[in-house]
């Protein structure tokens, strides 16, 4: 930082407005032939209004839990990140094979591999899962959605495709997050599971279990394979809240939560993965 920024820093007092990041917890996969779950809700702007002296609480959302072992368990959805009036909605847990529907969120699960319906996903944060197939013998369930696409329906020959996150520089450095889960499928029948969406998504099992969504990304599990055994779903990545504003203006006051705290490319940015707060 330069001399006479560092003494604007001084001099400047707490800012009037922040750029954020605000990613929710991404959906579990669904259980033995269910669908991927649904990324977390992505949400980014600048010039939301903060208040000296005033406490912003932060929540970090929890991803959520994949489907056991079976074909009628959905994953659960993941929970909401918040920041100040900003919230983003949980990604939907991906569907069971029967009976239980994928769920809707930031961006909606897939569904299972039964020709079961999608989740849908909440506009302006993300997108649809895809469908479970509806070919023959019902091999390959639905990705869930992701930030910036929607979930790949499943068909005779794979898993859906988790939808693709979204890339974001607010860091300093451009990372993806809130890519969808992909759909199980049946290694019984040699068909592969769906590859995870870009931006953390966890990847559908078809010989195993689905694979986690990775953590602080949003990104939504994989559903579980089958091979004649049922294998579970995988939980979705818990979430992240970033901010940041020019390092003209003066620290925060205060902070809870532990978040990564830096200064670089004129900016001062606060990074939380676990719940807390701040007071400018």
């Amino acid at each position: 930082m330069s001399v006479l920024n560092l003494l604007l820093g001084v001099f400047a007092g707490a800012p009037a407005s922040v750029e954020y990041l605000v990613v929710a917890g991404g959906g579990g996969g669904g259980g033995s032939l269910g669908g991927g779950g649904g990324a977390g809700g992505y949400r980014t702007a600048s010039g939301l209004v903060v208040v000296a002296g005033t406490p912003y609480t932060v929540t970090v959302g929890a991803g959520g839990n994949g489907g056991a072992a079976n074909v009628s368990s959905r994953g659960t959805d993941g929970s909401n990140s918040v920041f100040s009036t900003i919230t983003s909605t949980g990604g939907g847990g991906g569907g069971a094979y029967s009976g239980a529907a994928a769920g809707g969120g930031g961006s909606g699960g897939g569904g299972g591999s039964a020709a079961q319906p999608a989740g849908a996903g909440t506009a302006g944060q993300g997108n649809n899962g895809g469908a479970g197939t509806s070919e023959y013998y019902e091999r390959g369930a639905g990705g869930g959605g992701g930030a910036s696409a929607v979930g790949v329906t499943g068909t005779a020959s794979a898993g859906g495709a988790g939808g693709a996150g979204l890339s974001s520089s607010i860091t300093g450095t451009s990372v993806t997050r809130a890519g969808g889960g992909g759909g199980g499928a049946r290694a019984d029948m040699s068909v592969p599971g769906g590859a995870g969406g870009a931006g953390g998504g966890g990847a559908g099992g078809s010989s195993g279990n689905g694979t986690n969504g990775t953590a602080n990304t949003g990104g939504g599990g994989g559903g579980g394979g089958f091979t004649g055994t049922y294998f579970s779903g995988d939980n979705g990545g818990s979430g992240v809240v970033i901010i940041r504003y020019a390092d003209t203006f003066s620290a925060a006051a205060s902070t809870t939560g532990s978040p990564t705290i830096t200064v670089s490319g004129g900016f001062r940015i606060y990074q939380w993965t676990a719940s807390g707060s701040i007071t400018f």
